[in-house]
């Protein structure tokens, strides 16, 4: 077995080892779950560190395990490929998740259940490794609905609460609505291409018709909102933080909502070719960064609101991979910084949450920083990160994503489309601000808010060390990723590279962009640090406010426009079923039915009744003979 094999393999046999080892593996069963995953991080390390003493042409490593699908014309092989981009991915989810892995030691350290907990964060490892690794759509998939069913579990970990159990389903149901996109589109790509491996597809692709291409992109994309929570299929992120807080870590940052980047950039070979579906790549992402941003104004609960921080910033990744080879490569690096600044977000939140009985809500909070300084210090700098503040991971990212969206279908001048795409852009990045600055005044300044039974303290080394680490990242992943185009050039062989000089100067873009951000900081300043902030959330709000507390209205809109209208149409077919096809087979079997029991008096059992017929019979028969001679 190669090197590759074993990044995902290592995290499997983890949970393979401790689901079937039970209750005799409770005592460490939490090692062993770090222990996969660091020793996953350690392979994709050497990995990493053989692919660079490659050239760049050279660089992908591609390996056939087995023969998987045999069928007729169908011809799968079980393989695995890792190339510049899905290597940034593995370190990212092997990294990341190997810190999440270390935190939940301390976080569930008096769940009962810890050791089924750790099986199920390295089955999610295992299911994502093999997403990105996969040399195939179909073994893609196999990845995809193995991240469904970790996140299903995961989310539904404290199934003991009806709330855990529902969000479960939700975000269960959901996907598998986007899910039914790759499976069309992977069907669409057998009868084109003959085949569903990566190399056949995007080499087939110069040659197939724009339409057929447009129809790949296009069911492509409802997978991927599905996965990474776009509009409309957004809905299942917020109520997907009833579960342990490391899940929503995990989910938000290394694994799940990336998913979803991941196939929209693998695919760029169809999307290039189809710009009808690049389009509506676009004006996906851009409406969910300004959905998600104006949702995470309104939320009190810490997690909701960097909920929807995380379907914002997915949102700019979305957009960005959007805009081809101009937008591919800052779509994944914006991806990676995401992933060190949310990851720490989320585990400050939980570190939060640790030290104030779970409490959620952070008008129940205030103050916080003199009795929680490390969460304080390392949630700050992710702050500072994700809303773009200079020399943050955050600032490099989201910039150039800014500016690549000025430069839309540019030529030199500023088009209709790079304006709204850069202004939308833009206005992401006040919201961002505002409402990241909005969390850190309620959570850490103000007043002390919260109840008299609460006692809040620092976490335990074992969960502060992985925020330190995630910090670090924060502060120096974006200038390490950005210098000298390293990222852009590590991914040029796979994803391609493009560059329009945005028709605005960049240092005209990056002051606006700074100024938008200090006038969000400045806002949430006023409302929340110089004005009283009310333990109870305010009802006499705007309609705005109002709307964003209820998520946009996006279940809303699903009942209305999808739950009811399938509902009233499986009432009609019920009735259909019943009074139509059911009636006439029940009415033609109760027409036999009456006949029969009509005609069966004939059929009395008596001998004088039979004597009486034939005799009556005999008689009819010489009465017609008599008549017909006498006529």
């Amino acid at each position: 077995m190669s090197t590759v094999a074993l990044v995902p393999v290592l995290p499997l046999l983890g949970a393979v080892v401790l689901l079937l080892g039970g209750r005799r593996t409770d005592s460490w069963g939490h090692l062993l779950g770090c222990v996969a995953a660091l020793a996953s991080f350690a392979v994709a390390a050497v990995a990493f560190v053989e692919m660079l003493g490659r050239d760049g042409a050279d660089r992908a490593v591609h390996q056939t395990l087995f023969s998987w699908v045999p069928v007729a014309q169908l011809q799968v092989d079980f393989g695995l490929q890792l190339d510049q981009l899905s290597m940034c991915f593995v370190l990212l989810i092997t990294g990341v998740g190997s810190l999440i892995h270390i935190y939940s030691v301390g976080y569930m350290e008096h769940d009962p259940e810890r050791r089924k907990f750790f099986a199920y964060l390295n089955l999610f490892l295992a299911a994502m490794l093999l997403l990105v690794l996969a040399d195939n759509f179909l073994g893609l998939y196999l990845g995809w609905e193995g991240v469904g069913l970790a996140s299903y579990l995961l989310i539904g970990f404290w199934q003991h609460k009806p709330a855990a159990a529902t969000a479960a389903k939700k975000a269960f149901v959901v996907n598998r609505v986007g899910d039914m996109g790759l499976v069309v589109a992977m069907m669409i790509m057998f009868a084109t291409f003959g085949s569903v491996g990566f190399a056949e597809v995007f080499t087939g692709a110069t040659e197939a018709s724009e339409s057929t291409l447009t129809a790949i992109g296009l069911t492509l994309l409802l997978a991927a909102c599905a996965k990474s929570a776009q509009v409309p299929l957004q809905s299942w992120l917020g109520d997907a933080m009833e579960g342990p807080t490391p899940v929503s870590a995990l989910i938000h940052a290394a694994t799940m909502v990336t998913a979803g980047v991941y196939l929209i950039v693998r695919c760029g070979p169809i999307f290039d070719l189809a710009p009808d579906a690049q389009l509506a790549v676009v004006a996906v992402g851009t409406v969910t960064l300004l959905f998600g941003a104006i949702i995470g104004c309104a939320k009190d609960d810490i997690k909701k609101a960097l909920a929807a921080s995380t379907m914002s910033q997915i949102g700019y990744m979305v957009l960005a991979a959007g805009l081809g080879p101009a937008g591919y490569a800052f779509a994944i690096m914006h991806l990676l910084t995401h992933g060190f600044f949310k990851a720490g977000l989320f585990l400050g939140a939980g570190s939060v949450m640790h030290g104030m009985n779970d409490e959620t809500d952070m008008r129940r909070y205030g103050g916080l920083r003199a009795f929680m300084p490390i969460t304080f210090v390392t949630f700050g700098l992710g702050y500072l990160a994700i809303i773009g503040v200079p020399p943050f991971a955050g600032f490099f990212s989201k910039d150039k994503i800014i500016e690549v969206a000025f430069a839309a279908d540019s030529t030199g001048s500023l088009t209709a489309k790079g304006l709204v795409l850069g202004t939308a852009t833009l206005v992401g990045a006040g919201l961002t601000a505002f409402y990241m600055t909005r969390v850190m005044l309620m959570t850490f300044f103000g007043s002390r808010r919260w109840h008299d039974d609460a006692h809040p303290h620092e976490s335990p080394g074992v969960m502060t060390t992985p925020m330190v680490v995630l910090a670090v990242g924060s502060v120096g992943a974006g200038a390490l990723l950005a210098v000298g185009s390293a990222l852009a050039d590590w991914l040029a062989p796979v994803v391609g590279s493009h560059h329009d000089e945005p028709p605005i100067p960049v240092w005209a873009i990056t002051t606006a962009t700074l100024a938008v951000v200090l006038v969000g900081v400045a806002v949430a300043y006023r409302r929340y640090a110089v004005e009283q902030i009310p333990v109870t959330a305010p009802t006499d709000v705007s309609g705005l406010t109002v709307a964003a507390r209820r998520d946009l209205y996006g279940d809303a809109v699903n009942e209305a426009v999808f739950m009811r209208p399938g509902a009233g149409l499986t009432r009609s077919l019920v009735t259909v079923d019943d009074r139509g096809i059911d009636g006439a087979v029940n009415g033609l079997a109760a027409l036999v039915g009456g006949v029969s029991s009509r005609v069966r008096r004939l059929q009395t059992g008596f001998v004088r009744s039979y004597a009486l017929a034939m005799f009556a019979g005999a008689a009819l028969v010489v009465a017609t003979m008599v008549l017909g001679r006498l006529w």
